[in-house]
């Protein structure tokens, strides 16, 4: 396993994050979920973030990306949501008007943490630390 480090500390942070159109409208085809893409790809570096992998359905978008120990994810989340809902709208009239009141993004997200070792593997470890007397 390869870890990320920075001037005080070693760590491997994944994450999968969902997010959702207002009211589950169907605006995201291919064209749509590239800008996306290339949205959060722009905005991602000024949070310590790196996009991992992409997918999209018609009414939401899976990501998963690797942060690290600084970012301030709910404010990433926060400034991509507002930059992509802003551009999408500008760019794509058609998408505008397949949207309710304006809203692109439910005010919600799912957002996971992932990778290593399950939790029940975990918690073991940690249990079988220190000096057995």
């Amino acid at each position: 396993m390869e870890l990320d480090n920075n001037n005080h500390s070693v760590f491997l942070m994944y994450y999968h994050l969902v997010l959702v159109i207002k009211y589950r409208r169907n605006v995201i085809d291919e064209v749509i979920s590239n800008r996306l893409k290339e949205i959060f790809e722009y905005v991602a570096p000024n949070y310590n973030i790196t996009l991992q992998e992409w997918n999209q359905d018609r009414d939401h978008v899976h990501i998963l990306f690797k942060a690290h120990p600084n970012s301030e994810l709910s404010k990433f989340i926060n400034a991509y949501k507002s930059a992509s809902s802003r551009l999408i709208k500008k760019d794509y009239q058609y998408v505008r008007e397949s949207l309710w009141k304006e809203s692109f993004w439910s005010r919600s997200f799912c957002l996971l943490t992932t990778g290593g070792a399950p939790i029940e593997v975990i918690k073991r470890y940690i249990e079988n630390q220190g000096e057995k007397l």
